[in-house]
């Protein structure tokens, strides 16, 4: 099942249909083809200001970029340990 990308900008303009315009989600979704689920998120996204919008993305790439150096140093221990473990049964 492939989703549907939508552009930035139809994004944009549909959450304006829910806040500026006070239309229900149900029916702008439903009038755009897209589910309320994903409308709802779009709202979420897209209602904030572009400042917070970029500092929460800025974010998040930066807790990505440390959970995956989390996860690196995390096996590079696990190797030193069995190493250290096998090291000291052949010493000893």
């Amino acid at each position: 099942m492939s989703r549907q990308r939508y552009p930035e900008e139809f994004k944009i303009e549909a959450v304006k249909q829910v806040t500026e315009k006070g239309k229900p989600v149900a029916d702008v979704a439903q009038r755009l083809g897209v589910s309320v689920h994903s409308l709802y998120a779009w709202i979420k996204v897209y209602s904030k200001p572009q400042e917070q919008r970029q500092q929460d993305d800025d974010q998040q790439a930066e807790l990505r970029k440390l959970r995956a150096e989390l996860k690196r140093v995390t096996e590079e221990r696990d190797i030193l340990k069995k190493a250290a473990a096998y090291f000291a049964k052949e010493c000893g």
